[in-house]
């Protein structure tokens, strides 16, 4: 049965509006506004805003940080963030709007300078404090439920047994406590996969725009210069136009594209010293600086027929970015940035974060520290992978008292109940180390970590930073979640008078 409903229009203004036009307190971001230490923030904003009496009025800190967790949590543009606030009550809320209004808060342009005011080590700071929050109200949490089981052990109620030693870590300083689960990935950029010759082309590409904006005050003066861009860009596309070019191919077209490129930077250089660099634009400049290394690093590798040098340039507008080799099945290389993050009872933590390839083991015992300086106390056990086990994070640990994960150097025990023992104790730390692999892959996958899109060195960091926050977020949801279902699945307790 179908009921015919073309005519009956419906205003926008005698639409229904639930809750008699109040904000539902169970939605999400009603919940994940009180997550987040305002207050804090605000302060800390104010202090890198510097003279708060000179320029134009800046927006408040809730509607930054805010506007750019609400991008990294639903996965949205800059211009599909701004749209979405606009039309949700519950963004505006949690942007920290007193009112509902229909125009936009504020231009899409605005979250660019949003993620330079809050960088790597102010979106650090601020997770820190979330995840302390989180911590500190589970602890309180758990002593009331430990209050009220005593309560019925008092009562004759429930026969929970208590200890005479507490069991709270905090009254046990001196001891180790907790697991610490630690592991490296790559967090790519989206740009196009560099191959020489690609990079060598995009470089004479960009050199004959300068020749021609270094020349126009010349035109009709002097003759320009001979690029030859016609013959170079038919060689370039005779090669990249191959599905499967051959070596010598290959080296053929980047020695071509290699001659073209040293030809135009002579020219460059020749038309500075009559008419300066005035004329070209910041970013001109720029590239004419990552060119010539480019130029460099290209001409040695070509010269010395290899394929790696140290600090090789991937990308020449964002030429910070370098080449990481994982060694995984999809990628064998990937570019980006490399961190190291550990994981403490569900929440991440973002330890190192560097654009240069690096040793993920040699930064264990910073990992450690940091745990130390969170908590109070050691972990009791670290689970690592075995890059991560060397004699120098052996020694560290054991002189601490703490467990790495891992088979123990030398001959396993003769004691064959003790070496079953030691087996089981592996396959478990192997079994819990997989949560830190599923939090990266619930980075990559849901909150933009697989792929940032930001063009800035800064501004790609604050994204990488902004993604574990927003993992830290939906993890405290859950946990407010599945703690709103124990507490109506409680059983009934009868008293009888």
């Amino acid at each position: 049965m179908y009921e015919h409903n073309e005519d009956q229009l419906v205003i926008p203004d005698e639409s229904f509006l639930p809750f008699e036009g109040r904000l539902n307190p169970h939605n999400r971001w009603i919940l994940m506004a009180s997550y987040i230490p305002w207050r804090e923030v605000e302060e800390e904003y104010k202090k890198r805003l510097g003279d708060l009496n000179q320029g134009k009025r800046a927006y408040p800190a809730r509607l930054a940080l805010g506007s750019l967790i609400i991008k990294e949590f639903l996965g949205l543009s800059d211009k599909g963030t701004v749209e979405a606030i606009t039309e949700s009550p519950y963004l505006q809320y949690f942007i920290g709007l007193d009112s509902f209004q229909m125009e936009a808060p504020f231009n899409a342009s605005s979250m660019t300078h949003f993620r330079k005011r809050f960088d790597l080590d102010y979106i650090n700071q601020i997770n820190e404090l979330i995840v302390h929050k989180q911590e500190k109200k589970k602890a309180g949490e758990d002593s009331d439920k430990e209050s009220s089981d005593n309560d019925d052990d008092a009562t004759g109620g429930s026969s929970s047994k208590c200890n005479s030693t507490s069991q709270n870590p905090c009254d046990q300083p001196h001891k180790n406590h907790g697991n610490l689960l630690v592991d490296a990935t790559c967090a790519p950029l989206d740009i196009a996969y560099p191959t020489d010759l690609n990079l060598l082309n995009e470089a004479r590409e960009k050199l004959e725009g300068m020749i021609d904006t270094l020349h126009k005050p010349l035109i009709g003066k002097k003759r320009k210069p001979r690029t030859y861009r016609i013959r170079a860009r038919k060689q370039y596309l005779s090669i990249s136009k191959q599905r499967r070019p051959g070596r010598k191919k290959i080296r053929k077209a980047i020695r071509q594209q290699l001659g073209y490129v040293r030809r135009n930077l002579k020219h460059v250089e020749a038309l500075a010293d009559k008419m300066g660099l005035q004329a070209l634009s910041k970013k001109e400049y720029k590239d004419l600086l990552v060119i010539q290394e480019l130029y460099r690093q290209q001409w040695i590798m070509y010269r010395e027929k290899r394929n790696h040098i140290k600090d090789r340039i991937v990308s020449i507008s964002q030429p910070y970015i370098r080449p990481i080799v994982r060694g995984k099945a999809s990628a064998q290389v990937e570019f980006g940035a490399k961190l190291s993050m550990s994981l403490v009872n569900g929440y991440a933590y973002l330890d190192v974060l560097s654009w240069d390839p690096y040793h993920e083991g040699n930064y264990l015992i910073h990992s450690i520290k940091a745990y130390k300086e969170r908590h109070g106390y050691y972990p009791k056990a670290v689970l690592a992978d075995a890059i991560y086990r060397t004699r120098k994070n052996r020694k560290y640990c054991k002189k601490l008292g703490i467990r790495l994960s891992g088979p123990r150097l030398g001959r396993p025990p003769k004691d064959k109940q003790k070496n079953r023992q030691q087996r089981q104790i592996e396959r478990q730390d192997a079994s819990e180390r997989n949560r830190i692999e599923g939090k990266f892959g619930e980075g990559k996958r849901a909150y933009g970590l697989g792929l940032i899109s930001t063009c800035l060195q800064s501004t790609s960091e604050t994204e990488i930073a902004l993604g574990i926050l927003v993992m830290n977020l939906s993890k405290a949801l859950r946990d407010s979640f599945f703690s709103f279902l124990k507490f109506y699945r409680q059983p009934m307790v009868i008293f009888y008078l």
